[in-house]
């Protein structure tokens, strides 16, 4: 027969941890579960788990529970909780907390993969898409449409462009999977006549290193990406991510 929990026992040392993520004065007890969150909640049932149990968890001092629970990387950090909480509790944040205290070769390995490959190249892309890559993909898909979709034959996809008003990021996976699925934003972008570019740098917009919360390298390849648009004098950074 399973033992009991005993609550006494328990040291809720996690909660102690992340009561810095609530708002000035807040308090974790204040939680009523009221169940506002799991209701928006994309990754509510998965593994019977949703946000409201996982405050409950947090509240009780089940910490092992918490630490080790695989649902927190289910979460997509979308942040819809913490909009939707009455009580302002940062369930998002804990999430991080906890997957920033796996050890990194119990991670989701895809996850670290794509944050590992990220480092690798200037362009940031969790695919490994080099500099070269991603010129010839960028050129190569603009010709076709351009021969072959009437009424967009000047349309462009500039590159490198110093002096832009925006600079685009752009999906990794899309170029080299994908490709097509970029033109309908190039044709958005060219209707309306925005003066656009993409960088041979730093273009990749997701971060998976923010996924496994992996700060410090989720700084650099911020820092990597901001330069790139920095260096070639644009105002807005459109990332669509």
């Amino acid at each position: 027969m399973t033992e009991p929990i005993r609550l006494n026992d328990l040291k809720a040392n996690f909660k102690k941890r992340i009561q810095s993520l609530l708002p000035e004065g807040g308090n974790l007890d204040m939680c009523y579960t009221c169940g506002t969150c799991a209701g928006g909640c994309p990754a509510s049932g998965l593994e019977g788990m949703d946000p409201r149990k996982f405050v409950r968890m947090v509240l009780l001092g089940m910490d092992e529970e918490v630490m080790t629970s695989k649902w927190a990387w289910m979460c997509t950090l979308c942040q819809r909780c913490v909009k939707a909480c009455p009580m302002n509790v940062n369930i998002a944040g804990m999430m991080t907390e906890v997957r920033a205290a796996w050890p990194r070769d119990q991670k989701p390995s895809g996850i670290v993969k794509s944050c590992d490959m990220a480092l690798t190249t200037e362009t940031c892309s969790a695919m490994g898409a080099s500099v070269e890559d991603w010129h010839f993909v960028v050129e190569d898909v603009l010709e076709e449409v351009r021969e072959s979709q009437p009424g967009f034959e000047d349309l462009q996809a500039p590159m490198d462009k110093e002096g832009a008003m925006y600079f685009l990021n752009q999906n990794s996976r899309e170029p080299m999977t994908e490709p097509d699925e970029m033109v309908p934003l190039w044709k958005i972008l060219h209707k309306v006549g925005a003066d656009w570019t993409y960088g041979s740098k730093g273009w990749a917009a997701e971060n998976y290193c923010l996924f496994m919360a992996d700060y410090e390298d989720w700084e650099k390849i911020v820092r990597l990406k901001a330069k790139a648009v920095d260096d070639l004098g644009c105002k807005y950074w459109l990332n669509t991510e």
